[in-house]
C-alpha cells in the first residue's frame, strides 16, 4: 500500500491561489497535495516551486535524486510556465516573433530527461498534466499595466492562449504514451465539469480552492483504481 510519495510541479502542486481580495497569490492550505495527505495519511513531500518550469525542475529533481528511491511514487507536473510568453515584450514589440519560455519540442525532451532521471535513481514516475485556462481572464491578468491592444493584435485572438497551452498538455499526454508512464488526466476532470472556469481563479489559470477539491478527488479516485490506497 502507498505510504509515501513526493510531488515536482510548479504553481498548481504547490497549491499557489489567487486571493482576490488583496490581489495577490497565497499558499492554499487544502491544496490538493495537502488534502491528498489529510485523507489517506500517506507522507507527501512536495518539491514543487512557483514558476518552475521543465528546465528548473531537472535541477531540482537532480538535486533530490538520492531520495527519489525512497518514495512509493513521484508525482510530475510542469508546463504552464514552459507554454508562457514574456507578455511585456510582446506588449512592447507586436510584430516581432516571440517564443514561449520553453518551445514545446525542447519541453518535450527537458520532460523525458526528468522521466528518466527518476527512473535511473529508483524513482517511479507518475504524470499530471494541465488544468485549462479561463483565456479572457488570464489575458486581462497578463496585461495588466501593459498596452493590452499590443498583445491583442499579436494574439490576434483571445482563445490563442487557450489553445496553445492545450498544445503543451497533448504534448504531457504524447510523453506520457511514449515512455510508457502513468497519467492522471486532471484536464479532463476539469472540462467534464459543469462549468469548469468556475475551478479557475480570476488569473485565468490557478485552480481555486473548488478546483484543488476537484483534482484531490480524481487523484484520490485514481489511486483507489490503482489499488494503492489501503
Amino acid at each position: 500500500m502507498l505510504k509515501s510519495l513526493c510531488v515536482f510541479g510548479d504553481s498548481v502542486c504547490k497549491g499557489v491561489v489567487l486571493d482576490e481580495c488583496r490581489n495577490r497569490y497565497a499558499f492554499l492550505k487544502e491544496s490538493f497535495a495537502n488534502s491528498f495527505a489529510a485523507a489517506t495519511g500517506v507522507a507527501v513531500d512536495n518539491f514543487s516551486k512557483f514558476g518552475c518550469t521543465t528546465r528548473k525542475g531537472l535541477e531540482i529533481v537532480t538535486k533530490h535524486s538520492d531520495r527519489l528511491s525512497d518514495y512509493d511514487f513521484v508525482i510530475l507536473e510542469f508546463g504552464g510556465n514552459d507554454c508562457n510568453f514574456d507578455w511585456a515584450k510582446i506588449a512592447e514589440a507586436p510584430e516581432a516573433f516571440h517564443d514561449p519560455d520553453t518551445p514545446i519540442g525542447q519541453f518535450a525532451e527537458n520532460y523525458r530527461k526528468i522521466i528518466e532521471s527518476v527512473r535511473k535513481n529508483g524513482g517511479r514516475p507518475v504524470l499530471i498534466n494541465l488544468p485549462p485556462l479561463v483565456s479572457e481572464k488570464f489575458f486581462r491578468w497578463v496585461s495588466r499595466g501593459l498596452n493590452a491592444d499590443n498583445i491583442l493584435k499579436w494574439l490576434k485572438d483571445v482563445e490563442f492562449i487557450y489553445k496553445w497551452q492545450a498544445n503543451y498538455s497533448n504534448a504531457v499526454g504524447r510523453i506520457a504514451r511514449i515512455t510508457r508512464t502513468p497519467l492522471i488526466d486532471i484536464r479532463g476532470a476539469f472540462l467534464r465539469s459543469p462549468d469548469y472556469r468556475k475551478l479557475i481563479c480570476e488569473d485565468g489559470m490557478h485552480p481555486n480552492p473548488d478546483g484543488h477539491r476537484l483534482i484531490f478527488d480524481t487523484v484520490l479516485r485514481y489511486a483507489n483504481k490503482k489499488g494503492v490506497i489501503a
